[in-house]
């Protein structure tokens, strides 16, 4: 089963798109079978950025939870994708 990344986003945020493009270089490197991502735009779905505690973009939730509330560095989003993985493997 894979694990599900999102990627919290604004229009016009120019740092989203940079994090979007360090995931998608990141599921490329490993498996994209492994990993299933979407972007969420946090106008349109905001009442569920919220529940998750968003409070500004880009942000980054792995099976439904918080972990980078900023754009992450590639090495440390690599690592806590690399953890979820090993993780996901080992249940």
């Amino acid at each position: 089963m894979p694990i599900k990344v999102e990627v919290f986003s604004a229009p016009g945020c120019g740092k989203c798109g940079k994090a979007k493009q360090v995931l998608k270089k990141i599921v490329d490197e490993v498996d994209s079978r492994a990993i299933e991502w979407r972007e969420v735009d946090i106008l349109e779905e905001l009442d569920y950025a919220v529940q998750l505690g968003v409070l500004s973009t880009p942000a980054i939730a792995i099976d439904g939870t918080l972990l980078f509330t900023a754009l992450p560095s590639e090495k440390k989003l690599r690592q806590a994708l690399d953890q979820y993985l090993k993780d996901a493997v080992s249940c």
